[in-house]
């Protein structure tokens, strides 16, 4: 029995590198290229929402619904909420410096037994908590 794939869940900060040629964006192609035929590379409900709102903050609202088309072309799975992720997010986010998103997010790596990749040092605490998958982070822009 071959060993069972590995599991990604790529954070709005992965996404945006991999939308915007960042440093890293080969990383996040890889990991789609390889593991996401085999459905095993999924989103956030949360990312959904945050690449929208940057988008929209930064370029418009046009451009904010072509980033969601694009998103919607890519071999991912977006997990929903439900309410046992919510209380984990809740736990994630009693005991960390998080956003709410990047609690939901966390949680849900956590949930999967996912590596999270990302770019946002506020994932770092978690590192006993969940497997990380670091990109190279861009100065400039904040965490997402």
């Amino acid at each position: 029995m071959p060993p069972a794939a590995e599991t990604f869940v790529l954070d709005t900060s992965a996404l945006l590198c991999l939308k915007q040629n960042e440093a890293g964006a080969s990383e996040v192609e890889a990991i789609l290229r390889e593991h996401g035929k085999k459905e095993t590379v999924f989103i956030s409900f949360m990312s959904v929402m945050e690449l929208a709102s940057i988008l929209e903050q930064e370029q418009g609202e046009t451009a904010a619904r072509q980033g969601i088309l694009q998103l919607k072309q890519l071999p991912v799975q977006i997990v929903e909420s439900d309410e046992p992720l919510g209380l984990a997010a809740a736990r994630i986010k009693a005991g960390h410096k998080l956003s709410a998103a990047d609690a939901w997010i966390a949680a849900t790596a956590e949930r999967l037994g996912a590596a999270l990749v990302h770019k946002d040092p506020e994932f770092e605490p978690l590192a006993g908590l969940i497997r990380l998958k670091s990109l190279p982070r861009k100065s400039g822009r904040g965490s997402s």
